[in-house]
């Protein structure tokens, strides 16, 4: 069964790229997210192995917000409706 398009929620997505350096993806998600080192390395990886990875979920405007912050930090970011 298919959600309403306003009941799906959003996500932001990060991108690897071949620019910044592991660490530094990682470092970026524990300070703008708050996550542990843990996660955030989890996530980091899964950017570098599997290309992308959903760093954050919520509404519209807080995935902008997420998004615009990672481009603020150099990373590649989008974000979407969830599928």
């Amino acid at each position: 069964m298919d959600r309403p398009e306003t009941a799906r929620p959003w996500i932001t997505l990060v991108w690897n790229d071949p620019v910044n350096l592991m660490s530094y993806v990682s470092w970026v998600f524990q300070t703008h997210f708050g996550y542990p080192k843990e996660k955030a390395n989890r996530l980091m990886m899964q950017v570098h192995e599997e290309g992308r990875a959903v760093v954050s979920s919520g509404t519209r405007e807080k995935m902008e917000a997420d998004t615009e912050a990672m481009h603020g930090y150099g990373l590649w970011a989008t974000f979407q409706q969830d599928d």
